[in-house]
């Protein structure tokens, strides 16, 4: 069975992150969504949402674009990088040949070098995660545009304080 998985904290979960989500549909009999968080679920010190509210705000945008077979875990982060890894592919239930999606050349290397095969994402130009939050904070609202419209909504919910 090949497994797709795209690991990533998805601070928050953007349109370039939907499109790998789709190319991963197309190419592989699983699609394994990774939400990586901080041990015990702490927020970093860059984090705007919980690994729940992201849980949600992936769930609904996919939802919005009729994805029904794309499976959301969450993986807390541990002191060695391998187990991450490892911790990672167990999330996926151990497929037989996953292969890790990601444009972090960190976890790239990282699945290379436990010869786990790998594929690298192109990044989308405009949409890159810390800019999106920078743009949420200060009330910018070109945010809207880089952000699938299920995941607009919790970012609203949220911002309205009709989340915690």
């Amino acid at each position: 069975m090949s497994a797709c998985i795209f690991p990533g904290r998805f601070q928050p979960f953007h349109n370039g992150q939907l499109l790998v989500v789709k190319g991963m549909i197309k190419s592989c009999s699983r699609s394994v969504i990774v939400i990586c968080c901080g041990a015990d679920d702490q927020m970093g010190s860059d984090d705007l949402f919980t690994s729940d509210q992201i849980r949600e705000m992936i769930s609904a945008a996919l939802l919005a674009e009729d994805i029904v077979d794309a499976e959301i875990v969450i993986v807390y982060d541990c002191d060695e990088d391998e187990e991450w890894l490892d911790k990672i592919i167990e999330a996926a239930d151990n497929p037989d040949s996953p292969t890790i999606w990601s444009g972090n050349e960190n976890v790239l290397a990282l699945a290379e070098a436990q010869g786990i095969a790998s594929k690298k994402i192109s990044l989308v130009p405009g949409h890159v995660s810390k800019e999106i939050r920078e743009m949420i904070k200060s009330g910018d609202r070109g945010w809207m545009e880089k952000m699938p419209a299920g995941a607009i909504d919790v970012v609203m919910d949220w911002k309205e304080g009709k989340r915690e």
